[in-house]
């Protein structure tokens, strides 16, 4: 059984990634086909790498040709969805990380390649993009979650390192199943509308300074932007056309994931007192996380299910006699949250995505 639900968890993920590369390939706007794979790139290498970790159960020829380079990216990827949660580097090592790796080093790319002195101070070096208004991932972000090493995502080659590293990603899924060619349901990219993807380019230091505690803490505040584009794009994007009471695995996955990773990263910062943040920025993270429904979510006996849905196999917890393939999630939703009907769960996590992003945007602009 264990088996069994690690394939079908896999063989749904690539099932979507699919379809999903398929309405990407369908899409009218160029937009919409270059900046939501983006927002997708860690989801894309969390599926590849924890497949690869499961030859018990996936075929491991489905990762012939899947270079030790694209691996190590493809890992990296993979974790920067743990964010302070990440026992590597843990909140001082990802803002060291944001620091150096990011900032630091998309300024030395773009700024300061004028001749003329002058007009260096227009010159920017942080990309926002919106829908609808909303901000849904920046040039930072997207840089945080690629996995790919700033010099080589920085190196002017037209493309040519990433073009290798997501051919050889589109070949493993392919070999799990994915498949471009499906009749396969409709995935958010068919639901949005390229006239509201807007973009605009920025100077980071001035952004950074004006967001969520100041200019005292800028590194932080690109990390909770990061946090900010995550919660936006689960909560505006990724359901696009979806009913939300009965979502398709893949989609609820990264929903719950990119939630309860966001959540517990914000209880690890309040609780952490070597970053203070000012009373303000104290009472936003103490209305987002003293809510019943952040407590449901994100409890440590509910743990094991997170586990699962990112690592796909059964962990002790679950009763393999209940599991059921042809029910959502295979049937753990009960197990796990008793009180709950998988769409009762889905409807508690929306809540909690909508109510999180909205106190985040609400945060970002109050300074």
């Amino acid at each position: 059984m264990n088996d069994d639900v690690i394939k079908a968890g896999v063989a749904s993920d690539a099932d979507y990634v699919g379809r999903l590369f398929r309405d990407f390939q369908a899409a009218n706007d160029a937009s919409v086909s270059s900046i939501m794979p983006l927002c997708m790139a860690p989801y894309f290498s969390l599926v590849l790498h924890e497949a690869k970790r499961k030859p018990q159960a996936i075929d491991s020829s489905a990762f012939d040709g899947f270079s030790a380079e694209a691996e190590e990216v493809c890992a990296r990827a993979r974790h920067s969805l743990k964010l302070f949660e990440d026992t590597q580097r843990h909140i001082d090592g990802q803002l060291r990380f944001f620091t150096d790796d990011i900032l630091d080093k998309h300024s030395d790319h773009f700024l300061g390649n004028t001749w003329l002195w002058l007009a260096r101070r227009w010159e920017k070096d942080l990309g926002l993009f919106t829908y609808e208004g909303t901000l849904v991932t920046t040039s930072h972000a997207a840089a945080f979650h690629l996995g790919v090493e700033a010099e080589n995502l920085l190196q002017e080659d037209n493309g040519t390192y990433m073009l290798g590293i997501m051919q050889q990603l589109g070949r493993c899924f392919g070999a799990l199943g994915a498949r471009m060619d499906t009749q396969g349901g409709e995935t958010f990219v068919r639901h949005l509308a390229g006239a509201h993807l807007r973009s605009a380019d920025v100077r980071a230091s001035t952004y950074y300074a004006q967001a969520f505690d100041g200019v005292a803490t800028q590194a932080m505040n690109g990390v909770l932007t990061d946090f900010q584009v995550r919660m936006n794009f689960i909560d505006k994007i990724v359901t696009a056309g979806a009913d939300i009471r009965n979502l398709e695995y893949t989609v609820f996955k990264i929903r719950y994931i990119t939630l309860y990773q966001v959540l517990l990263s914000l209880k690890l910062l309040k609780d952490d007192a070597r970053y203070p943040l000012s009373p303000s920025s104290n009472a936003v993270l103490k209305t987002i996380l003293n809510t019943d429904a952040v407590h449901t979510i994100t409890d440590g006996a509910v743990r094991e299910f997170r586990n699962t849905l990112i690592h796909y196999n059964l962990l002790k917890g679950a009763d393999p006699a209940k599991v059921d393939l042809a029910q959502p999630i295979f049937g753990l939703v009960p197990q796990y949250f008793p009180a709950y009907t998988y769409e009762q769960l889905s409807e508690l996590v929306d809540t909690c995505i909508r109510e999180t992003a909205c106190a985040l945007n609400r945060w970002e602009s109050s300074v």
